[in-house]
């Protein structure tokens, strides 16, 4: 009605010329954004309009989703521009406790987003935090955003004015952020609680605005707007019928406000636009670009509505020329001196040394958050900001505001397959327990198999280049063994031994960067086989095998479940000294000959190469490609230290993954498995893999107590689904030798 009315003052001075002469001071146009999580990136397809429209926007006020789409637009950036934007972000990683995990040390990446609950011990003991997500990669993100007006302190004076809405936790009264940092004012404008921690400024705890202001049309009322185009996509509370899981009533009974702030907001809109996206909800990330395509279909219906607008104003009061390059050309400043607060546990010197930061140097906006991401891969901080303080010569003081991790960490992980079973995985985890600048680790696996494992990691250097570690671990389980039979040309269960595993190790290694270790290492290992069911060839004893190696490890993948895009190697050359063998070996329940089962002692040289590479082919689409060997060189009556083949995740040392083959199917000294496949992305997290691996073995050298084929082939079709208990894969698969389709079933990642 108001929109009617204010149409009908355009016309009526349009149509008077007399009148026209002396027109009032033109109308403001005002832009309000609700919040409403992923469904919020439906409001580009709105500013599209506006662009194309050539209508020029005066104040903008958002809340959550909308405070950051309404800020990018505030400050500069065009609609396509911030299309662009949504569709290249890694909603997954940015939407996430995690940085890139290419900004880890190379020793810490196999902990890395390892365990599904981490819990900090704080005033003597375990707490929870304010929120599930810190989101470090979203103030990175935010930064880098707003770089180009990170000068700017007073959001009225963007290209367009601008003001977002946050909560105060303390009091529950709406916070109207236009002062400050336009970093943080928008990141606690969307930090809905339990999800997102809260966010402090001026020393009150904010949280996300739409608990008390989730469509703030009243704020851009009181900016001066005569007329408001509003953009609501929030759809409302659910019907109580469809509340139906824990996040729905805590998003419930977060927004219980929410139905009231529509019924004061809406009638203040001259231009109300609502969209159908009631499939969807705060979360829906994953369905971005179908969000982000009914944004701009209403967007299109909404054009000519805009236009007479536009059009209209145009008319009576004279054209405007369209504002463009709104958006300052900051690209590099140079930093003539810091400032850093927060820092508790770890020195200055560490901290800045950690970044690589020198004085008096340009940088851009990338150059600090790859600075940044060094520094939170030590895994001493929980969250880095900064922020740019112009100075009198044109150079900028950057601040630091720091929260440092605890220094222990309780970890619960769980997994199952069905070699290992069923289990709990519970860690803990110190830094500086010890020493200083060191990593002190304990981990149990409780469940069918017992497994444990401690190390002490030891960082030496300026930039902490240099590491030194001390490990120790225990393994046992049952395994079942399988025997080739000659008549079939097939491989069948006979048997069931148990199998104890013990290793100590000492490394060295030098990392230039986070993407390459190289070291010298020395081990010394323990096996014992007890046989359980009889089988044709049983071992039953002990040996041990000090080896001295080398060893080289590259990982640039882009994270540690699922990746898209990157290489990881690990290879190792040893040299295994004598061994001390007491093992007894029976073929078909009978010793044989002397001269066939005496079994070796002598040293010898080994090797093992492990690359996985992964190409991203489209949007959804990624290539998978592998390949797994192992060589011991002049190995033929030793026994005990062969490569052990089959399954398709990795679980103990000398395995051989191939898909087709149950793990432990059979044993050879020398291997070379190949793998390729391509897995699609069919919904959010929700994977469809194809694989196919051949394998070759006996190329070099052969043992005399396993008797197997020199090619094995196998295939393998996987589900796979990425959640809070981390990865679940489900597979069929096949072998050519073992002649059978097979399930595997795997949840978790493992000890």
């Amino acid at each position: 009605m108001r929109f009617l009315l204010i149409a009908c003052m355009l016309f009526f001075f349009f149509t008077h010329p007399a009148r026209a002469q002396q027109p009032p001071g033109r109308p403001k146009i005002g832009l309000t954004l609700s919040g409403g999580g992923a469904k919020g990136l439906a409001h580009i397809g709105i500013l599209k309009a506006i662009d194309s429209a050539g209508l020029n926007i005066d104040y903008i006020t958002g809340t959550s989703m909308g405070g950051v789409i309404g800020g990018l637009y505030a400050v500069g950036y065009s609609a396509d521009t911030i299309e662009k934007i949504a569709g290249t972000i890694d909603w997954e990683l940015l939407l996430s406790n995690q940085s890139s995990l290419r900004s880890v040390f190379m020793e810490e990446k196999d902990e890395y987003s390892k365990y599904v609950v981490e819990l900090p011990w704080v005033n003597h003991r375990f707490t929870l935090p304010t929120g599930i997500l810190e989101g470090q990669e979203l103030w990175l993100k935010f930064s880098e955003l707003f770089f180009p007006v990170s000068h700017i302190k007073d959001f009225s004076q963007f290209s367009i004015p601008f003001k977002c809405i946050a909560t105060d936790v303390g009091t529950g009264e709406a916070v109207v952020m236009e002062n400050g940092e336009i970093v943080s004012s928008i990141r606690s404008s969307m930090a809905i609680p339990s999800f997102f921690t809260s966010v402090k400024v001026n020393d009150r705890f904010l949280i996300d605005g739409g608990i008390v202001r989730n469509f703030p049309v009243q704020d851009v009322k009181r900016m001066g707007a005569d007329i408001v185009v509003g953009s609501n996509v929030s759809t409302g509370l659910l019907a109580s019928n469809k509340v139906r899981s824990v996040i729905q009533v805590l998003l419930q009974v977060a927004f219980f406000r929410e139905a009231e702030d529509h019924r004061t907001e809406v009638p203040l809109c001259d231009i109300y636009v609502t969209y159908p996206l009631e499939k969807y909800n705060m979360g829906s990330f994953g369905q971005a670009e179908d969000i982000l395509e009914a944004g701009i279909k209403k967007g299109r219906e909404l054009y000519p509505q805009l236009k007479r607008l536009a059009d209209s104003l145009d008319a009576l009061y004279g054209p405007v020329p369209p504002k463009v390059n709104r958006l300052p050309e900051t690209k590099k400043v140079k930093i003539s001196s810091f400032e850093l607060s927060g820092l508790k546990n770890t020195s200055i010197e560490f901290f800045i040394n950690t970044l690589n930061l020198f004085m008096n140097e340009w940088y851009t906006a990338k150059d600090i958050s790859e600075m940044i991401r060094h520094a939170f891969g030590t895994r001493y901080y929980n969250r880095i900001l900064y922020s740019l303080h112009e100075q009198p010569d044109g150079s900028y003081k950057i601040v630091f505001d720091v929260a440092e991790n605890p220094l222990t960490f309780a970890k619960l992980g769980l997994h199952y397959d069905k070699f290992s079973g069923i289990s709990a995985i519970v860690n803990f985890t110190s830094r500086n327990f010890l020493t200083t600048n060191s990593r002190s680790l304990v981990t149990l696996n409780i469940g069918d198999n017992i497994r444990a494992r401690a190390e002490h990691l030891q960082y030496i250097g300026r930039h902490k280049n240099f590491s030194f570690s001390l490990g120790a671990q225990y393994d046992r389980f049952d395994i079942n063994t399988y025997n080739l039979f000659q008549a079939s040309n097939a491989y069948k269960e006979t048997g069931l031994y148990k199998r104890q595993y013990s290793v100590f190790n000492a490394k060295a290694g030098f990392s230039s960067n986070r993407k390459l270790l190289t070291g010298l290492g020395f081990r010394m290992e323990f096996v014992n086989y007890s046989p359980v069911i009889s089988a044709p060839l049983e071992l039953n004893g002990r040996s041990s095998f000090p080896t001295a190696f080398a060893f080289l490890k590259y990982n640039v993948l882009d994270k540690p479940v699922f990746p898209t895009r990157g290489v990881k190697i690990d290879a190792e050359m040893g040299r295994v000294l004598k061994q001390h063998e007491h093992v007894s070996i029976l073929k078909d329940g009978s010793p044989g000959s002397t001269d066939q089962y005496t079994i070796a002692t002598h040293p010898y040289w080994r090797t093992s190469l492990n690359i996985e590479s992964y190409y991203h082919i489209t949007h959804r689409t990624t290539m998978l490609a592998s390949m797994q060997s192992g060589i011991n060189f002049n190995y033929t009556n030793n026994v005990m230290n062969e490569f052990s083949i089959g399954g398709m995740i990795p679980l103990y040392e000398n395995q051989i993954m191939f898909a087709g083959l149950p793990e432990a199917t059979t044993y050879a000294p020398t291997v070379a498995a190949f793998m390729g496949g391509v897995r699609y992305e069919f919904l959010s997290n929700t994977y469809a893999t194809a694989r196919a691996n051949v394998l070759f073995t006996n190329f070099v050298n052969s043992s005399v107590f396993f008797d197997n084929p020199s090619f094995f082939s196998g295939y393998a079709l996987t589900f796979g689904y990425n959640f809070a208990l981390g990865p679940l894969e489900i597979s069929a698969m096949y072998s050519d030798q073992l002649r059978k389709i097979s399930s595997y079933v795997s949840l978790g990642i493992s000890f």
